[in-house]
């Protein structure tokens, strides 16, 4: 095993006070008078879950963490803080670990955000979505324009926390006006990232059930090419399909998965991928019902990787990356013999997908707007 593959830890906190209509993720609906009982139980099931994840990381340290969900923030600070001390008895940490969790502007508390800080968190992400009023209502988010924006303001108090904006443009009859509206007021408010994507209508959402459709390509098209440029013209650098930061600020967890790294995943329905020390690729699924996991029932499904999904994920992470790659790292993170894909290389840079300049692999505009067409050559 080398040392230079990271290793990430995803916490997932499965409940939320409403679905909405665009979420297909493993959640449940918050309970308020079985909190307690709930999370004190769900808290030692996650750590009694990584303590058997222990054995397939051997020694290595975890260099990131993402507390996602759900809402994490419908847990308070001392719970989070729970958490992350258990956590810590169980793994180590590597000197500079970056630790996120995802906020949900409704449900944060004041006192919860000056202690984030305090207790290890040094990255925050606002899943604000959109600054207009009317298209959080359709989204049911429980919050107004005036309340995100203010939230952000009190997180940028945290000196030493980075702060990350998500937002999402092609939204339900969104016009090109509003879509630039939302990615203006985000820059305006300066926070030290943004992660700008598209609405995807999937399957199993209540959006999906009513066949509500998203904007048409042709505005979706002028969205990104007139967004993009406001976001570079206030500092933002693209380094990822929907992803820009100021300098020095790119998310280091997400970029784990994006350059094919390994990470664990506990709490219910959390996805983990470990390399080996013989270099073989395993999945983790962990148990959805959290009445099973609550009951120590924590592993659903584990899967060894085969040669054809170790190409076809590779690429598909890979390529979302606006950085050239070396054509080595593919031997490097697959023990696949490169010689394998060179065809498809090649026929990738002859149909204008990828670049390849001295033994590294550049994806052209035409490989990021037409990422499903590019992929289809490695599948």
């Amino acid at each position: 095993m080398k040392k230079k593959i990271y290793l990430s830890l995803y916490i997932h906190i499965p409940w939320c006070i409403r679905r909405c209509p665009y979420c297909n993720f493993n959640i449940s609906i918050f309970n308020v008078k079985k909190k307690k009982k709930y999370i004190k139980k769900y808290i030692k099931n996650m750590c009694k879950d990584l303590k058997k994840d222990t054995k397939l990381i051997r020694k290595r340290k975890i260099n990131t963490i993402f507390i996602g969900g759900g809402t994490p923030t419908i847990l308070t600070h001392k719970e989070i803080y729970i958490i992350l001390k258990k956590i810590k008895q169980i793994v180590k940490f590597s000197k500079n670990i970056e630790i996120t969790i995802e906020m949900d502007p409704k449900t944060v508390k004041n006192k919860n955000i000056v202690f984030y800080e305090k207790i290890g968190i040094n990255r925050i992400s606002i899943g604000i979505q959109t600054f207009n009023n009317k298209k959080l209502k359709l989204l049911k988010r429980m919050y107004k324009c005036k309340e995100a924006i203010k939230i952000v303001k009190k997180c940028k108090k945290n000196k030493n926390t980075k702060i990350n904006l998500d937002i999402i443009h092609s939204l339900p009859n969104q016009s090109l006006y509003e879509a630039l509206v939302d990615i203006k007021i985000a820059c305006k408010l300066n926070p030290n990232h943004i992660s700008w994507y598209k609405l995807e209508i999937e399957k199993n959402t209540i959006f999906y059930k009513r066949k509500i459709k998203n904007t048409v390509e042709k505005i979706y098209f002028k969205i990104l090419k007139y967004g993009k440029i406001i976001l570079e013209n206030n500092g933002y650098k693209q380094y990822e399909i929907s992803s820009y930061s100021k300098k020095n600020n790119k998310s280091k967890h997400n970029l784990n998965y994006w350059n094919f790294g390994d990470y664990i995943g506990i709490g219910c329905g959390a996805h983990g991928k470990i390399t080996m020390k013989n270099g073989k690729i395993i999945r983790t699924i962990k148990e959805k019902n959290i009445k099973k996991y609550n009951s120590k029932k924590y592993l659903y499904k584990i899967i060894v990787v085969n040669e054809k999904e170790k190409i076809l994920e590779f690429f598909m992470n890979k390529f979302r990356l606006y950085k050239k790659f070396s054509i080595k790292d593919f031997y490097k993170y697959t023990k696949i013999k490169i010689n394998k894909i060179y065809k498809k290389i090649y026929k990738a840079e002859k149909q204008g997908y990828i670049k390849i300049i001295k033994k590294k692999i550049e994806t052209t505009k035409k490989g990021k707007n037409f990422l499903e067409n590019l992929l289809e050559i490695f599948v």
